[in-house]
């Protein structure tokens, strides 16, 4: 059964992963990106533009669907060691928060705690509804 995901990450975390066809959550952490299964959706939302000192950003900028077996780590001299996962990304257009909140987030006053939280499974209902905003 297909599983739908929302990560939240600055844009330009967003748009490296993307320009490496990967994705990771948390920094990497491996029991966030343990979750999805190959041909799970993703979702990411980007509170921020950059991740050092970012202005308010508050768009959903990227999904994809996993399209790899288990998370891996890179092979890199890098100090950090993040697990990632393979993404096939898909074309799509960045969505503005704001006009969704009432389609899909309960606490209309409280909702960037929902969204900020790093990364969760959404309802199939709650995924459409951002991808139909992305078109």
């Amino acid at each position: 059964m297909t599983k739908y995901f929302l990560i939240c990450a600055s844009k330009d975390h967003v748009v490296a992963g993307v320009d490496q066809g990967i994705a990771q959550a948390g920094h990497g952490r491996k029991d966030f990106m343990s979750k999805p299964a190959k041909d799970d959706w993703i979702i990411y939302y980007s509170s921020k533009d950059t991740f050092a000192n970012g202005g308010a950003y508050q768009k959903f900028t990227a999904i994809g669907q996993i399209s790899d077996g288990e998370p891996y780590l890179p092979d890199t001299d890098e100090k950090l060691k993040p697990y990632r996962r393979n993404v096939d990304y898909k074309t799509c257009h960045e969505a503005d928060i704001r006009p969704l909140i009432e389609k899909f987030i309960k606490n209309k006053k409280r909702w960037g705690f929902y969204l900020i939280s790093g990364f969760k499974e959404i309802s199939k209902k709650d995924f459409d509804v951002i991808k139909d905003a992305m078109k």
